[in-house]
């Protein structure tokens, strides 16, 4: 599986596999090269959307006037990578981006997608403009949709696929803003839902990818629950999930500031600033809630998605799991204020992160003067 996993792409062996995949996905279809050369403006740099572990995705246009996004693997993309990919093809749902074909040539290896309008999550979540955009019930439509998804991944689609890199960055929103889930190039299959498989090629986020995968490269569908919960945090609160290894953490700041604050009964202090008081804090606080036990550092205390949904659509969190708290830091853990410090030995630069119980963790940087 290892050798297989990093195998270089060769030319016959793909085209045979996209040939094999187009008899069983009638939808996907093979694509001349010189039409996408043209509808790319030979690959320029102003229609790119952006760049991911494998490859660079462009914005092109189809002799038909179809507007599509076209990725254009990198060099050193495996057969595995573009395999995965490949999945995309059998798997229709709408919170998944569809794959529409493919094209090879010479050292091209090409996918195209259908072209999602408001682009991927994080240029909107993240942005103090576009993010007042996105009001409390498209963030509740965006966190169904991605639960409705990835069930199907795990249990209705032919196979149980895992994501493995669930990310802002690979959530597209189309133009009513919907998800759909993208990027399906750390993707992997098993035999059945409650499998596990184990690999030393950890491909993923820091932040959103779950303790037992980066750690020892265990993945089950559980490691896509668990990303499903640090996004649903961010989608809720507008804030990354930054991961303290100084401190010996696995699950990030944003799950353990949650956590407390969901402890404190002060869940409101973790809502977007972006929305105000315009959401309906019953429902914030039951998916809050929802969110921490898909985050949970064991993934034997996490739900299958199945039981998220159920979960969500719950009256009330009366019926809920207490998700557990999170392992204590190094050095103090999750409550008071705790300092650690790394002086560089270069430049005498000290670093100190102040991590509390707030919803912030601040980061200060002091440069100190050589001795005389």
């Amino acid at each position: 599986m290892e050798s297989q996993e990093q195998k270089a792409m060769d030319v016959d062996e793909l085209v045979k596999l996209c040939t094999h995949t187009e008899l069983s996905c009638p939808a996907f279809k093979r694509f001349d090269f010189f039409q996408i050369v043209d509808g790319t403006d030979n690959f320029s740099t102003k229609r790119i959307l952006g760049r991911g572990g494998f490859g660079t995705v462009y914005k092109g246009q189809l002799t038909s006037g179809v507007i599509v996004a076209i990725k254009r693997m990198d060099e050193h993309a495996t057969a595995f990578d573009f395999n995965s990919e490949l999945q995309l093809a059998s798997l229709q749902h709408t919170n998944l981006v569809k794959l529409l074909g493919w094209c090879v040539h010479g050292k091209e290896r090409l996918l195209l997608y259908e072209f999602v309008h408001n682009g991927s999550l994080d240029r909107t979540i993240f942005d103090k403009t576009k993010g007042a955009l996105l009001n409390w019930y498209n963030r509740v439509q965006i966190i169904k949709g991605l639960a409705e998804g990835l069930v199907y991944m795990h249990k209705h689609s032919l196979l149980w696929i895992i994501h493995g890199d669930l990310k802002p960055n690979n959530v597209l929103l189309d133009q009513d803003m919907n998800p759909k889930i993208a990027d399906f190039g750390s993707a992997r299959t098993l035999s059945s839902d409650i499998a596990e498989g184990r690999t030393t090629r950890i491909v993923g986020t820091s932040g959103y990818i779950a303790p037992e995968y980066s750690s020892r490269g265990l993945y089950s569908v559980k490691i896509d629950v668990f990303g499903f919960g640090v996004l649903a945090l961010v989608i809720i609160s507008g804030r990354t999930n930054i991961i303290q290894e100084e401190q010996g953490d696995t699950i990030g700041n944003l799950v353990r500031d949650a956590w407390q604050l969901w402890k404190d009964g002060r869940l409101h202090e973790l809502v977007d600033t972006l929305l105000g008081d315009r959401y309906e804090i019953g429902e914030m606080m039951r998916f809050v809630q929802v969110a921490l036990i898909c985050a949970q550092e064991d993934p034997a205390d996490r739900p299958t998605m199945s039981d998220v949904i159920a979960f969500l659509n719950l009256e009330n969190t009366n019926s809920l799991p207490d998700p557990k708290p999170p392992s204590q830091l190094i050095n103090g853990g999750a409550t008071g204020f705790n300092l650690s410090t790394c002086v560089g030995q270069v430049n005498r630069t000290i670093a100190i992160t102040i991590t509390s119980s707030a919803p912030v963790s601040t980061r200060v940087r002091i440069i100190v003067e050589p001795e005389t």
